[in-house]
């Protein structure tokens, strides 16, 4: 047994629960699966307002190797640490004087050539956590040592009096992360034909289904009755999304797969202009134990081209639209130095974190640490994931640094305008 591999079971199965949480939601009649807070107003739209600025939150869960997808080529640890799996620097893209792209990242370039993508290394939580839950909590919550469960993104889309349930969406998952936990309104939800009330279909010409809907829940109090007028609304807002074009803008092309739908359903509510100022995108499993391979075969590269391919697709797809969003990855913590007996890397600590899109200062930012070949060796922690987001919402979304992330000091990065 690996390293992990509890941690790892207990993961799938908790993923497993809350797939049928949601499949419970959508059985009792609201496909929304979850809607935090906010008062029911029957509406026309009037409710949103047009968001100048979207932040994209994409989690890469599982832990990504940082160091295969941007490859520290001129540590010399790097080499002899992963003898079989390290990536030739020969192969490597967009290198400088010590980094380079992994090669199936070359979707990306037309972006990186543009000055549109950056890479924060050796990024991460302040200490090391090893447990994919504890970490991503942690990671997602983004506030140490308090009891209120609030997450960062909550507490981001809280920072005016504005509140609406399509203020932050999460697509393709229909449980929201706990980056959204909290007393703002938020909505999660699978897909956009998912965003609707079941049973108000083309049989329900009266409009019956949403009327009894609403006569059912406006008198309930508490979480319960809020929750489900803040559902109804959500659903009654979001019809510009739904009257968009499935089909990609501009000969963009997804990969297909849950990144690719869930990227092409993000680009379609931004589209849509209902007032989606957070998405958030969840990809995995990046919890290579065994099989990460080499560019030959193995998981890595197949989901760097995927990765990759899902991100050209996006910023293809929003065409000048692209200039008010901005993407980063988040991951709960990264890889060990040395690779395993499997072909793989057991977890670790610091990892790469990628920045996409508007205000993007492009290139390598981060300070690097250096590698040591041992077998229980990190790459060690030099920027704090929360300065990182913080620059993103501070410089992007108008926040203050000390609402979002309380406590906290962040240092300048670099990474954002």
């Amino acid at each position: 047994m690996t390293e992990g591999s509890h941690d790892c079971a207990e993961y799938a199965g908790l993923s497993r629960r809350g797939l049928i949480r949601g499949a419970l939601a959508v059985g009792a009649g609201l496909s929304v699966a979850t809607a935090y807070g906010g008062a029911f107003v029957e509406t026309s739209y009037a409710a949103t307002r047009s968001a100048p600025a979207v932040l994209v939150v994409l989690s890469l869960r599982g832990a990504v190797d940082g160091m295969s997808l941007v490859v520290p080529h001129a540590d010399p640890a790097y080499y002899t640490a992963r003898p079989r799996i390290a990536v030739p620097a020969a192969s490597l893209l967009a290198k400088d004087s010590f980094f380079g792209l992994h090669p199936n990242l070359a979707p990306l370039l037309p972006l990186w050539n543009a000055g549109k993508v950056a890479v924060v290394h050796a990024a991460g939580l302040p200490a090391p956590n090893r447990s994919h839950f504890a970490a991503i909590e942690e990671v997602e919550d983004a506030d140490p040592g308090s009891a209120a469960r609030i997450g960062w993104l909550n507490r981001l889309i809280g920072r005016d009096a504005y509140a609406h349930p399509l203020q932050a969406v999460q697509l393709g998952e229909s449980v929201p992360p706990v980056s959204l936990a909290g007393p703002q309104p938020s909505v999660a939800v699978e897909s956009i034909a998912d965003m609707r009330l079941s049973g108000a279909d083309k049989w329900d010409t009266a409009g019956r289904r949403p009327r009894s809907m609403r006569t059912m829940w406006s008198g309930v109090g508490g979480p319960l009755g809020a929750g489900a007028r803040s559902a109804m609304q959500a659903v009654a807002d979001f019809g510009p999304v739904r009257a968009t074009s499935a089909t990609p803008a501009n000969g963009a092309h997804y990969p297909d797969g849950d990144l690719g739908r869930a990227l092409s359903a993000a680009a379609r509510t931004i589209r849509g202009d209902v007032g989606a100022e957070v998405i958030t995108v969840d990809h995995g499993s990046w919890d290579h134990h065994s099989g990460l391979g080499t560019l030959e075969w193995g998981e890595m590269q197949r989901m760097a081209t995927e990765l990759a391919s899902a991100l050209a697709a996006f910023f293809t797809d929003l065409g000048p639209l692209g200039e008010k969003v901005t993407l980063v990855t988040v991951s709960e913590f990264g890889r060990r130095t040395k690779e395993n007996a499997n072909y793989g890397l057991d977890h670790g600590f610091g990892t790469a974190m990628l920045l996409l899109g508007a205000g993007v200062r492009g290139g390598y930012h981060g300070r690097w640490p250096g590698l040591v070949d041992d077998a229980n060796a990190d790459l060690t922690v030099t920027t704090d994931y929360r300065s990182v987001l913080a620059e993103v919402a501070v410089r992007r979304m108008g926040a203050s640094a000390a609402q979002v992330f309380p406590g906290f000091q962040p240092e300048a990065v670099g990474a954002i305008v």
